[in-house]
């Protein structure tokens, strides 16, 4: 049986394919929990007009997060951290304490899209990249300065 996914289904592929599967998973899986609906001629129109839909919104949403990676990396930002003998930091700063230092610049960002490998222990100058959206990097400046 021809179905067109809903839904992104691991094994069979992503939201908008039109994939063969057998007539009992399709009947008794993907159509009652609507991963999927069966393709016919009508469902695979609709289906053609909602990924213009999507793919215009999408286009639009990714105009966005690009104005926003411009501002993050047009954005230097300082944090003031205590530090002990030979620069090294009392505790560390964390994606959490970048957030919210870009939070008091205005813009706002979740902590889990902040890609810090590890927690910064030294002052210095780092370029840290921020997953904005999934095709945007931005990549912050952040300056540890003794306090």
């Amino acid at each position: 049986m021809k179905v067109i996914l809903r839904e992104d289904v691991e094994t069979l592929g992503k939201m908008g394919d039109l994939v063969t599967v057998k007539d009992g998973y399709a009947r008794n899986f993907l159509i009652p929990k609507k991963k999927a609906v069966e393709a016919t001629t009508k469902s695979v129109k609709v289906l053609e007009h909602e990924k213009r839909l999507i793919a215009d919104q999408a286009r639009k949403l990714k105009k966005e997060f690009e104005a926003v990676a411009e501002k993050i990396n047009a954005t230097p930002i300082t944090i003031p951290v205590q530090v002990g003998e030979e620069g090294k930091l009392f505790g560390s700063v964390t994606n959490k304490d970048v957030a919210e230092a870009l939070a008091k610049e205005g813009i706002e960002i979740d902590k889990r899209k902040i890609r810090l490998e590890d927690p910064l222990k030294e002052v210095g100058s780092f370029t840290i990249p921020i997953q904005v959206h999934q095709d945007v990097t931005a990549h912050l400046k952040l300056t540890l300065v003794q306090a």
